[in-house]
């Protein structure tokens, strides 16, 4: 159980505790969270190889299949809010906990919605994944910049995402191997009735097996963070609303820094999911899905070797002139893509993994600087942020209907130039919160 200190403590006995609390003695808690960084990277980056399974099995629009991302991360708008309440309460360790079992309880609601062959079932899933994925999220991040001195902050929660990173390199391309190399000759577009029902549920069982593996994955390390529960000590906060936390976004610099949260998280979501699609066109590389699948690796492996790199550039050169250079390379890329065709249109989709690399974690502990105490009340709005992606992919999806994969990524260029404008602005350190 968490203690807040006795009001009689010595002021260096209040130090000792403060850096206990920060995690300064406690170095083997770092690889717990980079754990967690792995975990909910790789798991949310599956999503990109089920949107081409689901959209063949269920013979969606571009717009439909992006529901996928919908469902998910808009489990971020309602649980966000909530989890920053529960760290409050019981701490770090023990909400993470929660968050891992409830991810458990995502990956198991795979039976039923194979078993049904409903896309509604699969969304539900998805959404349930998604809310574990938000409280292990608005966990990981405060205390991944607690865990050390704050002036290295930036570089640390860059070093951090980079094991995000990686989780999202490796879990595509095995998904993409599990999940898509299943897919049959048939087409559902050739079936009806009873015998599509048969297919669908056939078809989808590469998915709860990949989904029953990572349960039991997660529920064995939920046990293990669990006996860490008592690891930290730290301060119980005294009962607030659970709105409390919104009155942060009257100080400028984190308003505009969460809503950064919201366009890059939409941007990235969107390009990662489009990718197999875009690639599989005719005047791009013109191959099969799971060829596609396979390249989504290089995607997110941009955006690994970007942070290893990120992490120790942001070291020397301010965060908020990197994130300007990063998010003009987006746009650059993004461009280059949008009106050429063959390899250079696809590889230069592939490389704004490299540009995206470092912006999550630089927007994240921009706009968190000089939080002081209230690190974890700001993690949750932040997270509720990543709401982006339930909203950007589809609208994306619905250019792309209308005008071609190719125009639709218009919208993803616009956000990156809000976020440059965003690192012009905080380029200056914050002061601190009163």
């Amino acid at each position: 159980m968490a203690m807040a200190p006795s009001p009689v403590d010595t002021h260096s006995t209040h130090a000792a505790q403060g850096d206990a609390a920060h995690g300064y003695d406690a170095p083997d808690l770092r690889w717990f969270v980079f754990a967690l960084f792995f975990i909910f990277g790789g798991i949310t980056s599956l999503n990109d190889v089920i949107i081409p399974k689901l959209k063949e099995l269920f013979t969606l629009t571009h717009f439909t299949s992006q529901l996928v991302n919908s469902a998910f991360f808009f489990a971020y708008a309602l649980f966000s809010l909530p989890a920053a309440a529960v760290v409050r309460r019981f701490g770090y360790m023990r909400t993470a906990s929660i968050g891992l079992v409830t991810m458990t309880a995502g990956c198991l609601l795979f039976i039923p919605a194979s078993s049904s062959a409903t896309f509604g079932m699969f969304l539900f899933a998805l959404f349930v994944l998604g809310a574990g994925i938000t409280v292990v999220q608005v966990v990981a991040n405060p205390l991944i910049s607690l865990l050390g001195p704050p002036k290295t902050a930036h570089s640390r929660l860059t070093f951090a995402q980079a094991f995000n990173s990686l989780g999202t390199t490796i879990f595509p391309r095995v998904g993409s191997t599990l999940i898509l190399g299943g897919l049959a000759t048939v087409s559902a577009a050739t079936l009806s009735g009873a015998a599509l029902d048969a297919y669908r549920v056939e078809a989808s069982r590469a998915i709860v097996h990949t989904y029953l593996g990572l349960a039991v994955a997660l529920l064995v390390i939920a046990g293990v963070v669990w006996t860490r529960r008592n690891r930290l000590q730290e301060e119980q906060e005294e009962s607030r609303s659970i709105f409390h936390p919104l009155t942060l976004l009257s100080r400028p610099r984190f308003a505009m820094g969460t809503a950064c949260i919201f366009l890059y998280v939409g941007a990235e979501v969107a390009i990662g999911s489009l990718i197999v699609s875009y690639l599989m066109q005719a005047n791009v590389w013109n191959v099969t899905d799971q060829y596609a699948g396979n390249h989504v690796f290089y995607y997110w492996g941009g955006a690994l070797v970007g942070r290893f790199i990120g992490s120790a550039v942001l070291r020397v050169v301010s965060p908020g002139k990197v994130l300007m250079a990063v998010a003009a390379g987006s746009i650059t890329l993004i461009l280059i893509s949008a009106n050429t065709t063959g390899a250079v249109s696809g590889w230069a989709l592939l490389a704004i993994g490299l540009m995206n690399s470092i912006m999550f974690p630089t927007i994240f502990s921009l706009a968190s600087e000089g939080l002081g105490k209230r690190a974890a009340e700001g993690s949750g709005v932040i997270a509720t942020a990543i709401v982006g992606g339930a909203v950007i992919p589809p609208l994306t999806g619905a250019l792309a209907d209308a005008s071609g994969l190719h125009f639709a990524l218009v919208l993803p260029a616009i956000c990156y130039a809000l976020i440059a404008a965003f690192g012009l602005y905080a380029r200056k350190p914050a002061p601190e919160i009163e």
